[in-house]
């Protein structure tokens, strides 16, 4: 109960410690009334409450002080049982401590005793044997030597006997055991007998060794095995090494042709190929190193000319060994090419890789990591090739569709009007897109040699020759140049409609204004491709000069073609027409109507595609309006044709004409032409127009054949002033067309222009 009572005072104490610690700041007077206070005073605190407290509030302090006592009181009856039972468990255990330690006590005693005795006995026996050791010792010595002879003398026996039980290792052990004695006492005649039959069982145990290193069913490490005791027989290591690779070899040959087997079969996907030849070529490969490094690198007594010799021959072996199931590999991959999705190939050439670089740790000299990551490289270029392949299809494929797109009647209609929807700008939208989002597909799919988890695409000697020569340069770039090349074949050798050249030319310019840049900006982001050191990008910029170059190629080929084939149907009709015996024009000629025609034809797929006229019309103004007949023939509206002034006229028509052409600019008939509608088809038209002027500069005319001409001028005059950029340019040809025709007609005489304006609105 004493202890208790301390506790708990030991208690209140502490308590009161940290109470006057937390409290150094209050008022002293309050700790008279604190009644966990050492200095509390009951009286005063007793009158405190009654001053100021009431009724309620006295009984209430008073039952929250009994329950405080209460409290106290069980705590301290806690304490008071817990600390006598630990005081009773204590009393318990320092018993049993006490009465351990007397058993201790009582046989520490005995063994001392024990030890005295010993010590008594040890000298007795040393002071008895005293003068009989060296005798002892001498005995002792003679009983090993002849257990030694005996050993000896048995020796050829136990050979004998070890390898008809094939015991080779106990046959090798023994034999090394004797081998010292043996060569120092080879002298002796009795030792020399030994030595001999010894060394005959030996070389018929050598011979049976290399027997079972040459057995093509012997694991890796019976192998390395029956290597080391030859080693330990001192067979020359030389010799060793060329019999352990040749035998190792034809059980990883043995592996090789089962993964040529399973190539020629193709009936698993690749992943499962790659585990095969792994699990198997690789992991005997792997095994042949470690043993043979074991066996002729890794001796105890090293050789540095044989270790190098040693090291260059399993070298060779692992190479070639390698390059063999490399091919198979390769052969593999290349059956690939059809499948369209990488994900597979990229983890079979990752899983490939990661066991080829553990390889390398086993043999650096062989450079396996290089070999493994080129591998993976020329797979990857491989696929890039393939795709490279499918997209130049792909384009070939969308020419097609073209072709067969243009022969549809609504293409080529020539009644479209201005609100009408544009086919050939449709097809071309159409083939543009489907080109992008081919080469996106192809992007996407690559993306899987790069993956974050895939463990080349970590190492910069794969991934930049990848993203720089692989994807960018050799099969973005390289596709778009191979386009263009293509567009400009086409122009080299045309092998369709004219129309496919217009087409093409505004493929070329969309590629130009919008196609290149997006594509190049696109695969460098998604590669993450920055321009260092010397390496040279190919500027998009170049790539959009060829790209507009080839589109003006195409458009001028489009104007030749398109001119040459109405410049065509112009001449058969200049020439096959008999303009000396023709009656007076009545109505305007069928080809004019046809050229006009076309013409409109040709405007009208023009517009589809390079739709400028509006502006055009509006910078030539509104004053652009039919020109009459009375224009062109302003010139020539007085002369008078009568036979006695032909002479006179003719002479001052042509002199009018010099003096024009003096001033005016030279048309250039074959001129470039700009991407614009009004530019394109004023080639065309000037074409045309050239073409009927230098055939009728080779015709000669009679009055009606001139007349005749000038109907045909003001028609054509009527209708293709629309289509052209400067329709002075227009006036200015078909003025030509009239004065070589007034100077190529025997009896010029020019029909009235109010009889022509009739003929060619009623025509």
């Amino acid at each position: 109960m004493s202890s208790a009572a301390d506790s708990n005072s030991d208690g209140r104490r502490n308590r009161g410690m940290l109470k006057s610690y937390y409290t150094q700041g209050e008022n002293s007077g309050d700790k008279q009334f604190d009644l966990d206070d050492s200095s509390f005073k009951p009286d005063q605190y007793l009158d405190f409450l009654l001053k100021k407290s009431s009724l309620n509030e006295l009984m209430h302090q008073e039952e929250e002080i009994v329950q405080n006592i209460r409290s106290l009181d069980s705590e301290m009856q806690t304490l008071v049982y817990e600390n006598y039972n630990k005081f009773i468990t204590a009393t318990e255990t320092i018993r049993k401590m006490k009465s351990d330690f007397g058993q201790m006590e009582e046989e520490m005693k005995a063994l001392s005793e024990n030890m005295d005795n010993i010590c008594d006995l040890s000298s007795s026996v040393s002071d008895t044997l005293q003068q009989k050791r060296s005798g002892i010792r001498k005995l002792a010595g003679v009983h090993t030597l002849l257990q030694k002879l005996q050993f000896l003398f048995e020796l050829p026996a136990r050979l004998k006997k070890c390898i008809e039980m094939e015991a080779y290792n106990q046959a090798v052990r023994y034999y090394t055991r004797a081998r010292a004695v043996l060569n120092q006492y080879q002298h002796m005649p009795t030792f020399a007998g030994i030595s001999q039959d010894c060394g005959s069982i030996i070389y018929e145990l050598g011979n049976a060794l290399k027997e079972k290193l040459r057995d093509s069913e012997a694991s890796s490490k019976q192998l390395a095995e029956y290597v080391d005791l030859l080693l330990q027989l001192e067979e020359p290591a030389d010799s060793l090494c060329d019999e352990y690779l040749i035998s190792a070899r034809s059980r990883v040959d043995e592996k090789v042709q089962e993964l040529e087997d399973v190539l020629e079969d193709n009936s698993v996907d690749i992943l499962e190929f790659v585990d095969i030849g792994c699990n198997g070529v690789l992991s005997n490969v792997s095994l042949l190193v470690v043993a043979y490094n074991d066996m002729f690198l890794n001796r105890a007594k090293a050789n540095t000319e044989l270790d190098s010799i040693a090291l260059q021959k399993v070298s060779a072996l692992v190479k070639e060994i390698l390059h063999k199931f490399f091919e198979l590999i390769q052969k593999r991959v290349q059956l690939e090419k059809q499948t369209g999705d990488n994900a597979i190939l990229v983890r079979a050439l990752d899983r490939f890789h990661r066991r080829l670089q553990a390889m390398n740790k086993l043999l650096p000299t062989a450079e396996l990591a290089t070999l493994a990551t080129e591998i993976v490289y020329n797979a990857a270029k491989d696929r890039i090739d393939h795709y490279y392949q499918a997209l130049t299809d792909h384009l070939g494929h969308c020419i097609t569709d073209i072709r067969q797109a243009l022969a549809a009647p609504k293409l080529i209609s020539s009644n479209l009007d201005e609100n009408s929807s544009t086919p050939l700008q449709n097809l071309v939208q159409t083939s543009v897109s489907s080109l992008v989002e081919q080469i996106k597909a192809v992007l996407a799919n690559l993306q899987a040699f790069i993956a974050t988890d895939i463990t080349f695409a970590m190492k910069s000697t794969f991934r930049r020759p990848f993203c720089f020569d692989g994807v960018r340069e050799g099969l973005v770039v390289r596709f778009l140049r191979r386009m263009l090349e293509y567009l400009n074949e086409l122009c080299e050798k045309p092998s369709g409609p004219a129309t496919l050249l217009l087409l093409l030319s505004k493929l070329a310019t969309i590629l130009e204004e919008s196609t290149i840049g997006y594509l190049l900006v696109l695969v460098d982001e998604q590669f993450l491709i920055v321009q260092e050191g010397d390496v040279q990008f190919t500027n998009p910029q170049t790539l959009k000069d060829e790209a507009k170059a080839a589109a003006k190629k195409l458009l001028n080929n489009y104007v030749r073609l398109e001119g040459q084939t109405l410049s065509h149907m112009v001449r058969k009709s200049v020439e096959t027409r008999d303009w000396l015996n023709t009656i007076e024009p009545r109505n305007v000629r069928a080809v004019m109507k046809r050229v006009v025609e076309d013409t409109s034809s040709i405007d009208s797929q023009v517009g589809q595609l390079y739709d400028d006229m509006e502006e055009q019309k509006k910078d030539r103004g509104s004053d652009s309006t039919k020109r009459s007949a009375s224009g062109l023939m302003k010139s020539s509206k007085t002369w008078s044709f009568t036979p006695s002034t032909t002479a006179a006229v003719l002479d001052n028509s042509a002199f009018m004409t010099n003096i024009s052409k003096l001033f005016s600019d030279k048309i250039d008939i074959f001129s470039e032409v700009d991407a614009s509608r009004a530019s394109i088809m004023t080639g065309i038209i000037k074409i045309v127009l050239k073409t009927l002027l230098e055939c009728v500069r080779l015709r000669t005319f009679s009055k009606y054949g001139l007349q005749q001409v000038q109907v045909d001028t003001h028609y054509l005059q009527m209708y293709l002033w629309r289509f052209v950029q400067d329709e002075n340019l227009v006036h200015r040809l078909l003025d030509e067309i009239v004065s070589s025709s007034l100077h190529r007609c025997i009896e010029p005489s020019l029909m009235e222009n109010s009889v022509i304006e009739l003929i060619c609105e009623r025509g």
